[in-house]
């Protein structure tokens, strides 16, 4: 995720933090030192310091019961609205669904737990009272926060936690697309009441969780869509086959050149064999220019993390590749073992979204 970076990597996935989070930071220091000075300052962000520990330990929670049917989570990133782990797939097995989707508030009901019994935190039945206590412990408050996280995680609104467990049980009697689809209208209309009630009480956090939870429930119906229609073909149904390429000794210049000419935004990089060694993007073609000008060979700048396979294959392995594992393209390895075509998101998504209206009824 763009404008986040690593604080370091546990269990396997690699815990960042996005540069807003900061300005959430800044906001809680500047509200609490208005209200009590430098100490309440200090305590403000220690507070929320410890709220968003316990959601990594939620996010954790999800990568690890992922982990258990061999499914990584390379990144879990902090946002000022929550964390998100970045899971290569979700299970779509719906039991298997559904134990990786309540792993995450089953920690925070562990930590609560903890708060509650072995340090004697005491949690007051009004939430908002609590929370604007000043009276209050710092571990009865952290404590009451672990519960709303629970509770607001559990809202059957896709792609929340509740959501998805929304969609397993639809899947044991739907298809796993239509049981997403009834999914993320529930989502989707959660959200409106969401920014409602934010706009209503004043309160942006909920405005941006409500458009978060709208963007990411849209993105998770099209993408599941994007699936079922790529399992359904091949990769020679869907390759690009008319394209310009360049040769090993090819320079920069030349690449500006066929950028120009055509409407391609990548270009295949073959060797003297003419099979694919990697594919140069329009972003590696701008940096080239900036460092090495035209005459530049376009060999430095080429990516070379391309996967090669057969035109045979089902297309949703190309899209796996491409989606899932963030290759920048996918080579086509044709009978005679010479490049055939190649594949890109750009060019998966207008198929599909050709085929949806071809398939779509009227």
């Amino acid at each position: 995720m763009q404008w986040s970076f690593s604080i370091g990597t546990v269990a396997g996935s690699q815990i960042r933090i996005h540069l807003t989070f900061f300005l959430l930071l800044a906001w809680v220091a500047f509200i609490y030192m208005q209200q009590g000075g430098a100490a309440a300052a200090v305590e403000g962000v220690a507070f929320i310091s410890a709220i968003f520990a316990c959601v990594v330990l939620h996010e954790l929670g999800h990568a690890l019961a992922a982990r258990r049917y061999g499914i990584k989570t390379p990144t879990i990133t902090l946002l000022p609205i929550g964390g998100v782990a970045s899971l290569e797939r979700m299970p779509e097995d719906p039991r298997k669904e559904i134990v990786v989707a309540l792993a995450g508030p089953l920690v925070n009901v562990v930590i609560a737990a903890i708060l509650i019994g072995v340090l004697g935190a005491t949690v007051n039945l009004d939430p908002a009272e609590m929370l604007e206590d000043p009276a209050a412990s710092f571990v009865a408050r952290l404590a009451t926060v672990n519960i709303i996280l629970v509770l607001f995680n559990l809202i059957p609104a896709f792609p929340m936690d509740g959501g998805r467990v929304l969609r397993a049980l639809l899947a044991t009697r739907y298809s796993r697309v239509r049981a997403t689809q009834i999914a993320a209208r529930v989502g989707q209309f959660a959200a409106f009441a969401f920014g409602f009630l934010g706009l209503l009480g004043g309160n942006p956090l909920l405005v941006f969780v409500a458009i978060f939870v709208y963007i990411a429930a849209t993105s998770e119906a099209q993408a599941t869509g994007m699936v079922d229609i790529a399992r359904s073909l091949h990769v020679r149904d869907g390759m690009i086959t008319r394209f310009e390429a360049l040769g090993p000794g090819a320079t920069l210049g030349d690449a500006a050149e066929l950028l120009l000419k055509t409407t391609q935004h990548e270009f295949p990089v073959l060797d003297g064999n003419g099979a694919m060694v990697g594919v140069l993007t329009r972003r590696d073609l701008v940096a080239g220019l900036e460092r090495s000008g035209r005459d530049g060979l376009v060999n430095d700048f080429v990516n070379h993390d391309v996967p090669v396979i057969a035109e045979s294959e089902g297309l949703d392995l190309a899209l796996d590749l491409i989606q899932q594992q963030r290759k920048p393209a996918v080579a086509v390895r044709g009978r005679d073992g010479r490049l055939a075509g190649y594949v890109t998101m750009e060019n998966l998504g207008e198929l599909m979204m050709i085929r949806s209206a071809v398939d779509r009824p009227g």
